[in-house]
């Protein structure tokens, strides 16, 4: 009889084996990963914004018990979770309070992930490998940023990305987030929470009016660095925020009647060297694509993190992926960039219009600070 270790290899070597190329991963298998919930809190601006003075446990707690309510999941079937976030003091511990206080027994272990601009997407990816492996097979992995850093920089020295450029992608995102917003696309992905007694339900991120004029106007946020040509208007955001996946199987999922929005198929990380930690797309998204079987053809959306224009450019055309395809209501310069929150927030916002385009892939992708990269492949199973 073979062991638990070798059952465990036979299967995470068969999922790898047969999920390759297009086809193959559209295929519905009971052992899938899929995603049963996927929202996100409305952001703020940090500093400044509607959750300024929200500690990063109530931010947890008011999304784990929204959550709660309009899924009507039992908290005692949850298996484990997974929170992925940067900077709060003792992140172990708020993680795990917000969960008590939300309504999880205290049975329900939980753990916090750092890395940083995708500690979402490593959330994602330890609860799906949980599921795989048949440690568990039902989690929550969440992404959670207040009070994040400002990670501008000036990578553009190293590549000549000319202000006039990244000005010219800062409109593109600025100009598809204030259409969005005015459309009311964000409602889709939006679960409205309550804090203090007041609910939280739309962005106060997205600036309205932005033209080429007006960020071509915008002085410089490192004067003395090279260049100079990094500005508030074509660089991320600084925000806060939330959002949250809830994980499965496929026969789980269809047994008690849970609805599947979409299916995890694979996610990778690289390395860069630190001074280029911008440029990591572009090597993570070729390394997942490969691993899947896919081809840039087969993607039908595109989420990859607007961490500043200047890389953001420079992967967009060194990728050579049409930008019609990618972040097509915006992305971190006109929406904000909460560290932890990001990796998550992608898939969510990717999975919800992949559902209005009655499209079927997504990848996701992001730089990470110190020289890293990461990039995920997801299936939408739901429809508009």
């Amino acid at each position: 009889m073979l062991s638990r270790v070798a059952l465990r290899r036979s299967f995470l070597s068969r999922s790898i084996s047969t999920a390759r190329g297009r086809s193959a991963i559209l295929e519905k298998r009971p052992d899938d990963v899929v995603i049963t919930f996927a929202k996100r809190t409305a952001m703020g601006r940090v500093r400044k914004g509607q959750l300024k003075d929200t500690p990063v446990d109530e931010l947890m707690h008011a999304l784990f018990s929204a959550s709660l309510q309009e899924t009507k999941l039992n908290p005692a079937e949850v298996e484990d979770i997974c929170v992925g976030t940067c900077h709060p003091p003792s992140p172990l511990y708020v993680s795990r309070a917000a969960a008590l206080a939300a309504g999880f027994p205290a049975e329900v272990p939980i753990s916090t992930v750092n890395r940083l601009c995708s500690s979402g997407l490593q959330a994602i990816r330890s609860i799906a490998h949980a599921i795989e492996s048949r440690d568990i097979s039902l989690g929550l992995a969440v992404g959670v940023e207040t009070n994040g850093m400002d990670l501008r920089n000036g990578y553009n020295q190293t590549y000549n990305v000319s202000r006039k450029k990244q000005d010219e992608y800062a409109l593109i995102s600025h100009t598809r987030a204030e259409k969005a917003l005015e459309a009311g696309i964000f409602a889709e992905e939006i679960i409205p929470i309550e804090l203090r007694g007041v609910v939280i339900s739309a962005d106060d991120t997205v600036r309205k009016g932005v033209t080429a004029d007006s960020l071509s106007k915008l002085k410089p946020v490192f004067p003395d660095w090279g260049e100079a040509s990094t500005t508030a208007g074509n660089a991320s955001g600084i925000g806060d925020g939330a959002a949250l996946c809830i994980l499965t199987t496929r026969a789980r999922a269809e047994k008690e009647g849970m609805p599947v929005l979409g299916k995890y198929v694979a996610s990778t990380f690289v390395g860069v060297e630190p001074r280029y930690m911008g440029i990591a797309p572009v090597a993570a998204i070729p390394k997942v694509l490969a691993e899947t079987g896919l081809t840039k053809e087969d993607i039908d959306v595109w989420e990859i993190n607007e961490a500043f224009a200047s890389q953001f450019a420079y992967c967009v055309e060194q990728l050579q992926i049409p930008i019609e395809k990618i972040n097509p209501n915006g992305g971190a310069i006109s929406l904000t960039h909460p560290l932890g929150m990001t990796g998550i927030r992608q898939v969510v916002t990717g999975l919800a219009e992949l559902r209005r385009r009655n499209a079927q892939l997504l990848c996701t992708s992001m730089c990470v600070g110190s020289g890293m990269g990461g990039a995920g492949i997801f299936v939408n199973e739901a429809h508009s």
